[in-house]
């Protein structure tokens, strides 16, 4: 954990901030000194989390949007700008999933959920990193990736084939931006306790209990330590930290467990 002030006089814009990693990734961004912008399509939820970072003496804006959107992706950018001051870091936390088989996923079902991951990823970083490199002095952009980028993810061909784009444009701009010290990586948490992510992806308590067993250490992540590991990658002490991906999963990829077991049938 960093110790507070290590983002005073920063800006963070976390995507997906109204709820699960994105809230916790917000707070403590804002424990830590930064002024911290969230978005979301929902402005209730981020209201939450301004609130909870305003009663904790941190400094927050809401800026209800829809990553898929340009325009709206731009506002963001200069709502920052024009509350704050500059942006100094990006979080892609916003996404989409649900359990599918690969045959029965529908057009619309696939770019719900790449249009959010991928094309809402590059539309925020583009964004984030014209701004930055205006500025003149740096940033980091983090995005929220996850193993089956690279394992392949029965049940989520979906959000497997987004997040791997994900990974190629982390890595793509990491050396694209490089001399603008603008750092580019990614962050692979394993199952976390969230409602989002448990309500797509394990159900019942039953589809929890069988995925918490595939984690070699014994549990999900909290949302707490998946926050304290993307301030740190965001912070000064990654300075020469770029185009890498930090998996956070208790060991869970290397079981390659994935989640289609939700979609079969009971046994006989």
């Amino acid at each position: 954990m960093l110790a507070s002030g290590s983002f005073d006089g920063q800006v963070a814009v976390i995507t997906g901030g109204g709820s699960g990693m994105g809230r916790a990734m917000a707070e403590e961004f804002a424990r830590l000194g930064a002024a911290v912008v969230v978005a979301g399509r929902r402005p209730e939820p981020l209201a939450e989390t301004v609130g909870a970072i305003e009663d904790a003496g941190g400094r927050a804006l809401a800026q209800p949007t829809d990553v898929r959107v340009p325009d709206q992706v731009d506002a963001l950018v200069a709502a920052a700008v024009e509350r704050f001051g500059r942006v100094d870091v990006l979080v892609n936390d916003a996404a989409g999933n649900f359990v599918v088989k690969a045959e029965d996923l529908s057009p619309n079902g696939w770019r719900a959920v790449t249009s959010i991951v991928l094309d809402g990823g590059f539309l925020c970083a583009r964004a984030a990193g014209r701004q930055m490199i205006a500025q003149g002095d740096g940033g980091a952009i983090l995005s929220v990736i996850a193993s089956y980028a690279w394992t392949g993810g029965p049940g989520t061909v979906h959000s497997a084939a987004a997040k791997a784009g994900l990974l190629a444009m982390t890595r793509t701009l990491a050396v694209e931006w490089a001399p603008h010290r603008i750092r580019v990586n990614t962050i692979c948490p394993g199952p976390t306790a969230t409602e989002g992510a448990g309500a797509a992806l394990w159900p019942t308590p039953a589809d929890e209990a069988r995925v918490a067993a595939t984690v070699p250490a014994g549990r999900l992540a909290s949302v707490e330590e998946i926050a304290w590991w993307s301030t740190a990658l965001c912070s000064r002490y990654a300075a020469y930290v770029t185009g890498e991906n930090l998996t956070i999963d208790g060991g869970h990829w290397l079981e390659q467990e994935g989640y289609m077991p939700a979609l079969r049938p009971p046994a006989p």
